[in-house]
């Protein structure tokens, strides 16, 4: 009776306002919950970034034709990648590998397949990298030249693509994946075969 005497006339018009009230509270107190529980999820869960090691380069061919800037490269890598998380699973989509020397790629890009990652799963692939009559720079080759010489070559292997984070039955959107491994090759004493060192780990950024 006190609600009707407070609304007077208009107490069909309180009702529903006060019904509308509910409404919004309801949905504010909803939307605060599912942030709630995305903030506990993220926090107990954290996604690790995968590990990235370049264990093995073997290099085949490093021909440079010093006056005309031209390199042809011809290398096969061994590349493994390490999934560090518990309870996340990682998969890779559109994942291509490749060489660079300083500022510019020496080879094409080459598909590696598909796979996914379960907690603490790894997996290793073995592709060739090889750049046909690359020219180069100037300067670049003048470098090389100087680098071959010298019996140290640094090269970067690269890998990217995308990932994506899956918990349980959800899976993430698409994120860009870089990956970059430094390959020391070092020429191998009376002989112009050049060596990889030793197993490196790569930097990631995702």
């Amino acid at each position: 009776m006190s609600e009707k005497r407070e609304c007077g006339h208009n107490y069909g018009e309180c009702e529903r306002r006060r019904i509308y009230r509910r409404i919004i509270a309801c949905i504010l107190f909803l939307i605060t919950l599912v942030l709630l529980i995305i903030l506990i999820v993220w926090l107990v869960l954290r996604p690790t970034k995968p590990r990235f090691y370049l264990q093995d380069a073997s290099l085949v061919q490093l021909n440079l034709t010093a006056n005309a800037a031209i390199l042809t490269t011809f290398l096969q890598v061994t590349i493994s990648s390490r999934n560090p998380n518990d309870r996340i699973g990682i998969y890779y989509n559109r994942l291509v590998a490749y060489a660079r020397y300083n500022s510019q790629q020496i080879t094409s890009s080459t598909v590696l397949p598909p796979v996914y990652l379960a907690p603490h799963e790894q997996v290793i692939w073995s592709p060739f990298l090889f750049g046909g009559a690359v020219p180069l720079d100037s300067n670049l080759a003048a470098a090389l030249y100087q680098d071959q010489k010298a019996g140290f070559v640094l090269i970067s292997v690269r890998v990217g693509g995308r990932l994506r984070w899956k918990v349980g039955t959800w899976i993430s959107g698409r994120y860009h994946l870089h990956v970059n491994c430094p390959a020391l090759l070092v020429r191998k004493a009376g002989s112009y075969d050049f060596r990889f060192q030793q197993s490196t780990r790569c930097s990631v950024d995702v």
